[in-house]
């Protein structure tokens, strides 16, 4: 109780209200500056996007190649049909006496 009494509120009061407007200043802060990184980049995009897909000679881009292949790979490379049984190694090498040392190690 007598911590109660001896603390400065007013002090407290400052501290804390300092705070929060120290915290609510940095967060506009933020803001501000990931507003300025989002039209830095918008610009960069916008002249990267105008460059024209290559097309090849039969009419098909090079995306367009690019999925059909990734689309062959993936239909042929399939996993196999077990893929979820386990199989479990077991060791016979282990006698009795070896697995009981092993327990008083632990």
């Amino acid at each position: 109780m007598m911590i109660l009494a001896a603390t400065n509120w007013a002090n407290a009061g400052l501290i804390a209200l300092v705070s929060i407007c120290l915290v609510f200043t940095m967060l506009v802060l933020l803001i501000f500056i990931l507003k300025l990184f989002g039209v830095i980049f918008r610009e960069r995009k916008k002249a990267e996007v105008a460059a024209p897909v290559a097309a090849s000679s039969d009419g098909i881009s090079d995306e367009e190649v690019a999925a059909i292949a990734m689309a062959v790979n993936l239909f042929f490379n399939r996993h196999d049909e077990e893929s979820d049984v386990l199989t479990f190694r077991q060791n016979h090498d282990v006698s009795a006496w070896q697995v009981r040392n092993i327990n008083k190690q632990l």
